[in-house]
């Protein structure tokens, strides 16, 4: 591990010690100073508050994919930091697959579970309903479940991830501004609006850029599902797209993959760094070299790693001490050819 790898997790470390020390109640006097004696100082002393904590967790996409490795390396932080028992299950970014696994690890009875909130409310929240009845925690990463988090935030519901509409329109609008669209210009939104939940960014990037160009020239593609396991396989729709439009001047990416494919899109399109202004979400290491080169023009980061850690976390408070859900936005900014440099280390550690 090189050294400034150490850095960054000492002060990940630092941190998480820190929540945990603000959130450990206090030493009270009671009727029973003994009993108290015993409980508060166990975690103090081992500095791991999810020593037999057993957490199922649901990094999304595939093992050592874009973005789903950087929820992978918080999550395994987490499970470094905090002591927690952790198995991880890989859904390939599908929803249907999602549910039959989250029936599976709810049969395994763990002490929390932490999902991604792709299927939606209507499909989730019954088992999620289940799960709870058996005492089992339940909480949220990337994708938002309002209503199970409404109903269940007390019992330790939060969420870790960017506010989904929000995170697309905010993308949307600068792409627009940033690539000086008029009426009249084409652009082009590529993502999930089939997923009810997930689809929210698609619409917010639709709406955002539809304010400046005019809805008819918005065109949009939904992302099939071969594309949504395995980026490479767009390569013949984003080329036989752009031979049909040779007008477009944006396109937006809502998928941390696809992003990380935008060279090799462009690039097999006949299209040199420029010529289509090109927007997306993510970080990634593919991503990095795209946008110093020009092929990459403006990201949304929302902080995957934080979507790894966080949940671990969440559940060991609640199990731990009875917290209730943390609602966390990591959509937090833009990345482009002015501040890449200053995230270059940290992305080639997947870290951002």
């Amino acid at each position: 591990m090189n050294t400034k790898r150490i850095q960054i997790l000492v002060g990940l470390m630092t941190i998480a010690v820190m929540l945990l020390a603000a959130c450990t109640p206090a030493a009270t006097p009671t009727a029973a100073p003994a009993a108290a004696a015993t409980t508060a100082p166990a975690a103090a002393a081992t500095g791991r508050i999810c020593d037999g904590v057993h957490v199922i967790f649901f990094p999304g996409g595939d093992a050592g994919t874009a973005f789903t490795i950087n929820v992978y390396n918080g999550a395994k932080q987490a499970e470094h930091d905090l002591g927690a028992k952790v198995d991880y299950v890989y859904s390939s970014w599908d929803p249907q697959k999602m549910i039959s696994q989250f029936k599976e690890a709810v049969a395994t009875k763990p002490d929390g579970i932490a999902i991604m909130g792709h299927p939606g409310d209507v499909a989730f929240d019954p088992l999620i309903d289940q799960a709870e009845a058996q005492g089992i925690i339940v909480t949220s990463q990337n994708t938002q479940l309002p209503l199970a988090q409404a109903k269940y935030a007390a019992k330790g519901f939060g969420y870790v991830g960017a506010i989904l509409y929000n995170a697309g329109y905010s993308l949307g609008a600068e792409a627009a501004k940033r690539a000086n669209l008029k009426q009249g210009d084409r652009a082009m939104v590529w993502g999930l609006l089939s997923q009810p939940g997930r689809g929210q960014r698609t619409q917010g990037a639709i709406d955002a850029v539809a304010k400046v160009v005019g809805k008819a020239n918005v065109d949009y593609i939904e992302i099939d599902s071969a594309t949504n396991a395995d980026a490479s396989a767009g390569t013949p729709t984003f080329t036989g797209y752009v031979a049909a439009h040779p007008d477009v001047k944006l396109i937006i990416t809502d998928h941390g993959a696809l992003t990380a494919t935008l060279q090799t899109y462009l690039t097999a399109a006949g299209k040199k760094p420029g010529d289509i202004y090109t927007a997306g979400f993510d970080m990634s290491p593919a991503t990095l070299p795209a946008i110093k080169g020009g092929w990459t023009d403006l990201v949304l980061d929302q902080q995957p790693f934080l979507q790894g850690y966080l949940p671990i976390l969440q559940i060991c408070l609640t199990k731990k001490y009875g917290f209730s859900g943390l609602a966390i936005d990591t959509g937090a900014g833009f990345v482009d050819k002015s501040n890449i440099d200053v995230l270059t280390p940290y992305i080639n550690e997947n870290i951002r």
